[in-house]
């Protein structure tokens, strides 16, 4: 009799040690959670969301940071993301993310130096050693310039809608707004700079910048930034595995300097209806003279490393999930793409 109650003793006391253990794991998997960042001046980041992740398929070794483009921000008024929920949606699948807030209109050298500032204080208060960067448009080139001078800060380079080979749209303005003769054009190209230097401004102050260390905003310099010939000088100083020919691929390796390289654009203008901003940019694909493209860069201009897909049927604004997730029904959802990049990164190792 003494023996079968101490049989059942042990086997009462393995089934409680084993749900104890099992409640832990589920406690410990309940209370694993990732941290939505915004960033708007070189030391300070605010934590603006954290959430427990239900998926570990995005848990990326490094931080994600997001870098805007040209007249970006970084979440304005504390409400409005430029990557329109894809923060979100990172960590929901187990990214830390951070957003970032350079000059909305500058060059990729002056903005590129802003940014490392900020990549410098998020590696020191989280304690990477580095952090994968996904740069929109003008943002692919702001975080090549940090994958050359500071490489081993970055563990890779996603560029998507970036212009790496220039503008047609830049290019256009320049030759007949900004350079032109005429007294109308010339009138125009002054209105055109001083309006988007004042939405840089704003940009700024709706995205926390302190009023004492507002950003530079300068609109020559992103103009001639973006130019074809500029564009060349850029990418032979900050050297990336890009094609030798315009419309060329770029080489089978995407790993330069120990950066991987990655790229994703859309070839589409008008999208969705009931997006009024596909309007402008059926205006401004015009500007490409015939070349696939979506609205400000054609696709020819956005390869670099590996190409995940340049032909999407989005537009410029649609590779950030903007306006407000209006894009085509008859593609991926944008929010999809960034989440399986952060997969791909993820298996990568970075």
């Amino acid at each position: 009799m003494k023996n079968r109650i101490n049989r059942f003793q042990l086997i009462s006391t393995g089934a409680a040690i084993t749900a104890i253990s099992l409640l832990a794991m589920t406690s410990t998997s309940a209370s694993a959670s990732s941290s939505y960042y915004t960033c708007d001046a070189p030391t300070s980041c605010t934590k603006v969301d954290k959430r427990i992740f239900t998926s570990s398929y995005g848990a990326t070794k490094y931080p994600m940071v997001l870098v805007h483009g040209f007249l970006g921000w970084n979440q304005l008024a504390s409400s409005l993301d430029y990557f329109f929920g894809v923060p979100q949606t990172l960590i929901t699948n187990g990214a830390d993310v951070f957003t970032t807030k350079t000059s909305s209109v500058n060059s990729s050298e002056v903005r590129g130096e802003q940014l490392l500032k900020q990549v410098n204080y998020i590696t020191a208060i989280t304690g990477a050693k580095k952090v994968n960067l996904i740069g929109h448009s003008q943002g692919g080139l702001d975080s090549r310039y940090i994958a050359t001078v500071a490489s081993d800060k970055v563990a890779s380079v996603t560029a998507v809608s970036s212009p790496h080979k220039g503008s047609k749209t830049s290019e256009y303005v320049l030759d007949n707004l900004i350079n032109s003769d005429k007294p109308l054009n010339q009138l125009g190209a002054k209105v055109l700079t001083a309006s988007v230097e004042a939405f840089g401004v704003s940009a700024d102050i709706l995205s926390g910048v302190p009023l004492d260390q507002l950003q530079d905003q300068n609109s020559l310099n992103f103009v001639t930034t973006t130019t074809t010939e500029s564009s060349a000088a850029f990418n032979a100083k900050y050297p990336a595995p890009l094609p030798n020919t315009y419309c060329g691929q770029p080489p089978a390796n995407n790993v330069m300097n120990g950066v991987e390289y990655y790229s994703w654009a859309g070839v589409s203008n008008i999208t969705n209806v009931l997006d009024p901003s596909d309007y402008i940019l059926a205006l401004t694909g015009q500007t490409h003279e015939g070349i696939p493209n979506d609205g400000l860069v054609d696709n020819c201009s956005t390869r670099i490393g590996q190409v995940i897909r340049d032909n999407y049927r989005m537009n410029h604004l649609d590779t950030i999930n903007q306006v407000l997730g209006l894009s085509s029904l008859l593609e991926t959802n944008p929010l999809t793409v960034y989440r399986v990049q952060a997969n791909r990164l993820k298996k990568s190792g970075v």
